[in-house]
């Protein structure tokens, strides 16, 4: 069967193409800068060629419209019709307390969809955008919604909870959620198979380490705990967002600097992190070469970021009471040989090595476990498109469903 699979973005839209009896992409692209002044860029890549292109694209429905084609017609077609298609599987982060697995788009689902837009307003609306234009575009083709949230259902309540009034908990839904769950499962199910042994009978770490990072402790196959909290901006310190933070800190920093809460919620996801403590960049390979030049505060974010990744490694082995295998991935943790270093030093007393000459320049699927360390630790790339294409099918599988009408999708939702 092919799956599409769609990640919406609020100005992007992400696509892959792929052979579920193979698991092979056939076609993958992306549209940037939808609604924007400027021409949108637009990215398609099939039968090994790849072409660009500038596009008035002013939203999603017409950003669809334009992977249609590209699929359909021209050089980099690779379909004769829409009906090959046999499901599209979308990328929702916000699922709530409602949705513990993928399922079938309807009109209720939508709805839900629509109600969590409340806890996650940059993610979920773009979503929903992308599922109205696939509705318009491919009506006789099912669609799925894939949670980012959906495996971390498994989470105890004393672990999700945090200390509020109770009767606010039960009325606001205020409570961790955790994000990057697709990506976890994925390189959690991978880790366990490069370990040859059953994920059941395991205690993992799963480091997903990138513009926005996460770690998840996973026993057994389920998650015990993440970092990520109500929103993607608890946790790790990262890009751009503070992490973990005093919440006094923030109302104090909202009257010195007199700013309501969307300059607030702007200030503490996009101009903090590695950017504001470095006062150079969100890209770490800006931040390490600033370091090698003697970069004070570049050295400050770098250590600042590793000592929060091996705090959370510390506290998540406390409370599986040992670990087995650690995971990195994501373009730190798959790519950044340096951070991957720092990270794994002095926790030998944890069982945790690396081998440096296994570590050095590592950008790919790898090994890089000490001889004679206790736990195993892999550089597992994530593939989250495929991880949301096997989401896809196996709902489709489990929960059989009919098509999207137009009637249960709403055009203020595009």
């Amino acid at each position: 069967m092919l799956v599409l699979v769609i990640n919406s973005g609020s100005s992007s839209l992400k696509f892959q193409l792929l052979d579920m009896e193979t698991e092979e992409v056939i076609s993958k692209g992306v549209v940037e800068r939808i609604g924007s002044r400027q021409k949108a860029n637009i990215t398609l890549q099939a039968k090994g060629l790849k072409v660009k292109e500038e596009q008035d694209i002013p939203n999603h429905r017409v950003a669809v419209a334009r992977v249609v084609d590209g699929l359909l017609i021209g050089e980099l077609s690779v379909l004769n019709s829409l009906e090959e298609i046999g499901v599209v599987g979308h990328r929702v982060v916000q699922g709530g307390t409602t949705f513990d697995h993928a399922i079938c788009l309807d009109k209720n689902v939508i709805s839900k969809i629509r109600q969590y837009s409340s806890i996650a307003p940059l993610h979920n609306p773009p979503a929903l955008a992308g599922i109205v234009a696939c509705q318009a575009h491919m009506p006789g083709i099912p669609q799925v919604a894939v949670f980012d949230t959906a495996f971390h259902h498994t989470m105890n309540q004393e672990h999700y909870m945090y200390g509020i009034n109770y009767e606010d908990y039960e009325k606001f839904g205020v409570r961790r959620y955790g994000a990057h769950g697709t990506s976890h499962k994925y390189v959690a199910n991978e880790l366990a198979k490069a370990m040859g042994k059953d994920i059941r009978d395991l205690k993992l770490i799963t480091c997903h380490l990138g513009n926005g990072a996460s770690i998840t402790a996973v026993e057994g196959g389920q998650v015990v705990t993440t970092s990520m909290g109500f929103t993607p901006l608890e946790g790790l310190m990262m890009g751009t967002r503070s992490g973990d933070i005093d919440a006094a800190a923030v109302l104090f920093l909202m009257e010195h600097k007199q700013m309501d809460v969307i300059q607030t919620d702007d200030y503490l996801n996009k101009q903090c992190g590695l950017l504001g403590i470095s006062g150079i960049s969100n890209d770490f390979r800006d931040i390490e070469a600033a370091m090698d030049e003697g970069n004070e505060r570049a050295t400050l974010a770098y250590n600042m970021f590793v000592l929060k990744v091996r705090e959370y490694i510390g506290r998540y082995v406390a409370l599986m009471n040992g670990v087995d295998g650690i995971v990195f991935t994501a373009g730190i943790g798959e790519n950044d040989d340096r951070v991957r270093a720092s990270i794994c030093r002095d926790l030998d007393y944890l069982g945790i090595e690396i081998d440096e000459s296994k570590n050095a320049g590592c950008r790919e699927r790898r090994e890089l476990t000490k001889e004679g360390a206790r736990v195993r630790t892999f550089v597992i790339p994530t593939n989250e498109e495929l991880a949301i294409a096997r989401e896809t099918i196996e709902s489709l599988i489990k929960y059989p469903c009919d098509c999207l009408s137009k009637d249960d999708v709403q055009d203020d939702d595009f």
